[in-house]
């Protein structure tokens, strides 16, 4: 293991099931390597749908002791936990890097990013309102209040493995449920560490159960079937959140999907390009390109189209591309080989297309699943790189003329998670923004995802919003108690 930890105790193997850290029935294991260079990270337990229906009833078994707790005792103990995820962000930010491979300056502010859902909903636990509804009637009163749903089920995915669980426990938490919580095979050990420490924490036994294992469709089928379980939270692609979906509607679960994205950045001749070419920049290469949000499709109107190609190439050609524990590196590997061969798959048919590769265009030259960052010119509308997610370090950019022309064309997609631009005129800003059918527009800005915003999407991007004042809400019921005989 080429990394060390200053607290040893973070890197943890076992699953988590009613406060105990636990083998798989049958003791397999699967291995984590590191994506840079194939290095065995650790071998973590290797549960199935048994395991997962135990956690759950653990979950069921804590939740009206944990639901019981007043909302302060509840924020008390989650304020705690964010003080320990920031006390060994170090660590935390290592771990994940040595099993996802994202540079770790990246990794830390993924740490710090995962928190701060922790320390805004430990807040919010304590502003759960309800409402006084005036009667038609002089002898009653309409009260509604706010309960928990119960058992929460969450599947977070390989790409932010510490903040998409965060996302998730953290509200769930606040709002008195109980979770259990399947991480991704990839990367299970970010998911794991975080638990260690809400235990530290003194979250109680049962309240979160992580179950690490490779076998999906046993342990979502049990997730999605067992009764139990009033809410599945899902964020991955929309395939697999569709299939999710059918198979809650037999115990007609509530369900929040944050699903597959394919964003536009539009950028448009009057807007500053120094920002907009920062701003594409960050979007799309971060985390080489694997992000729901990243700029998948950069959209250039034509009188500043070359000018923009050649400014983004040379930054581009400043990267960095190697091992994210090393010095220097600004960007990491893909997480598996077959991530790479999608990416080249897309890069070589669009080229095969017509498409020309300005910067890249091929696989990494070291040991590890590198794709080179690729800048493709003269993109088009029929391209797979135009109707695909690329989830890859590689920029097409596509001509437009008008703004109606770059509208049609950012919303020629099933997809409608986020969209970008950039201009400096105030009534495109107001007319383009509006016409979007995405769930979050960044205006001359592309990082604008945080713990108060609601982060979301429309269309076949999914339900629900998490963060902000929004996301507590799809975690509890809104009851009615009607009194009568006043």
């Amino acid at each position: 293991m080429a990394f060390a930890l200053q607290n040893s105790q973070l890197l943890v193997t076992k699953g988590l099931i009613n406060g105990q850290w636990v083998d798989a029935d049958d003791s397999t294991t699967v291995p984590v390597h590191n994506p840079a260079n194939g290095e065995l990270v650790a071998e973590v337990v290797n549960m199935g749908g048994a395991e997962t229906k135990r956690a759950i009833e653990a979950a069921e078994a804590a939740f009206p002791a944990w639901s019981g707790k007043s909302s302060k005792e509840r924020s008390d103990i989650l304020e705690k936990w964010f003080d320990l995820v920031m006390a060994n962000q170090d660590d935390l930010a290592a771990i994940l890097t040595a099993e996802q491979g994202k540079p770790l300056f990246e990794a830390k502010g993924e740490i710090a990013y995962g928190a701060s859902y922790i320390k805004w909903f430990a807040e919010e636990a304590r502003r759960v309102y309800g409402d006084i509804i005036p009667a038609a009637q002089k002898d009653r009163r309409n009260l509604v209040i706010k309960q928990p749903v119960g058992v929460v089920a969450a599947i977070t995915p390989w790409n932010f493995p510490n903040a998409m669980l965060a996302r998730k426990i953290a509200p769930a938490l606040a709002a008195g449920c109980t979770i259990v919580c399947k991480p991704a095979i990839e990367t299970p050990i970010s998911a794991l560490a975080i638990a260690k420490l809400a235990e530290e924490a003194g979250v109680p036994a049962g309240v979160i159960n992580i179950i690490p294992g490779a076998d999906a469709p046993a342990i979502g089928g049990e997730m999605t079937s067992n009764p139990v379980v009033k809410k599945l939270t899902f964020t991955g692609s929309t395939p697999v959140g569709k299939l999710l979906m059918k198979q809650c509607a037999d115990t007609v679960k509530r369900t929040s999907m944050e699903l597959g994205g394919n964003a536009p950045i539009i950028i448009f001749d009057d807007a500053d390009l120094d920002a907009a070419i920062n701003g594409a920049l960050i979007s799309k290469f971060r985390n080489s390109g694997q992000t729901c949000i990243c700029s998948n499709r950069v959209m250039v109107q034509a009188g500043i189209y070359d000018e923009f190609i050649e400014r983004l190439a040379a930054e581009v050609s400043k990267f960095n591309v190697g091992n994210g524990l090393e010095e220097g590196t600004t960007h990491g590997p893909l997480i598996t080989e077959k991530a790479v061969n999608n990416v080249a798959g897309l890069v070589d048919s669009a080229i095969a297309d017509g498409a020309r590769a300005v910067i890249g265009g091929a696989r990494g030259d070291a040991a590890g699943f590198f794709f080179q960052p690729t800048i493709l010119a003269d993109a088009k509308p029929s391209m797979r790189v135009f109707k695909e997610e690329i989830f890859g370090p590689v920029a097409p950019v596509f001509k437009f003329e008008t703004d109606e022309e770059a509208v049609a064309m950012a919303n020629d997609t099933e997809f409608g998670l986020a969209a970008y631009m950039y201009t400096n005129n105030l009534k495109r800003i107001w007319h383009v923004s509006e016409a979007l059918e995405y769930g979050m527009v960044g205006v001359n800005e592309t990082a604008i995802s945080s713990e108060v915003i609601p982060f979301g999407g429309v269309k076949e991007s999914g339900q629900g919003r998490e963060g902000s004042k929004y996301g507590l809400e799809d975690y509890m019921e809104t009851k009615l108690i009607c009194l009568g005989g006043l």
